[in-house]
């Protein structure tokens, strides 16, 4: 059995309890040295065959899993944050299916959730944006034609932009491009939850300036939009005026 687990943003205690039971029982584990923090394989029993899949490609990794299923052992695919996102997995799964081999997945909590958690922002907010856009900036590898950034920025929803933070120039003039201004508020995470954490907070005019100044072209969010901002609606859910199924409204 090969189980996908999400290893979180970074954090080791941000985890879940699932994933962490799931490592403490693997035989094997494969894990994305270049990303996952190497603290978590602190929970792994003694004994406990480890490949950093860094170094790896595919078909390298699938062989991994197929000796260890040959052998019946438990594997576990140790991915970053949540494994659903950018985490390159249809292609394992496939190939595991075609082999017969028995997966599942375990969610994780994703980078983007801690670089909420560490600018202390709510990615909806009443009045402002109720759509968050998860996506990246094309780089060595493209976007389909129709995600094209500007295109996207053309909503001026909050967007959160993985594997970007080298691009922050070409980012910029595309976001200008859309509804964004030179004054909308944007940040940069680097690294959210990890000791190293930096929290870097500007507006789009000011995005190339806030990474070079600071050094960061990877591992890092750019977040933008106005729910940065400090301007928004209350929420109709508490406010004793409001209805619910549960409360009514005064």
């Amino acid at each position: 059995m090969v189980h996908f687990v999400g290893a979180g943003s970074g954090a080791p205690d941000l985890i879940t309890v699932r994933g962490m039971r799931l490592l403490q029982e693997a035989d094997v584990v494969i894990y994305a040295g270049s990303l996952v923090n190497p603290k978590l394989l602190k929970y792994c029993k003694e004994g406990t065959e480890i490949h950093d899949s860094a170094q790896m490609h595919l078909e390298e990794v699938l062989s991994v899993m197929e000796r260890a299923e040959g052998e019946g052992k438990t594997t576990v695919r140790l991915h970053t944050g949540d494994p659903s996102i950018y985490g390159a997995i249809r292609e394992q799964m496939d190939a595991l299916r075609a082999r017969g081999i028995a997966f599942d997945i375990c969610p994780g909590v994703s980078s983007m959730s801690a670089a909420a958690a560490a600018l202390q922002v709510e990615y909806t907010l009443p009045d402002v944006a109720q759509t968050v856009i998860i996506s990246r900036a094309a780089g060595r590898t493209p976007v389909p034609e129709k995600e094209d950034l500007p295109k996207l920025a053309a909503i001026g929803a909050t967007l959160v932009l993985f594997l970007s933070a080298g691009q922050t120039e070409a980012v910029q003039a595309a976001l200008l491009q859309g509804a964004y201004t030179e004054a909308t508020p944007c940040a940069i995470v680097y690294k959210a939850s990890w000791p190293e954490e930096k929290i870097l907070r500007g507006t789009v005019g000011t995005l190339p300036t806030m990474a070079e100044q600071n050094g960061i072209k990877q591992t890092a969010l750019i977040v933008v939009g106005d729910v940065l901002g400090n301007d928004y609606a209350l929420s109709k859910l508490y406010d004793k005026h409001f209805t619910t199924g549960y409360r009514q409204g005064e």
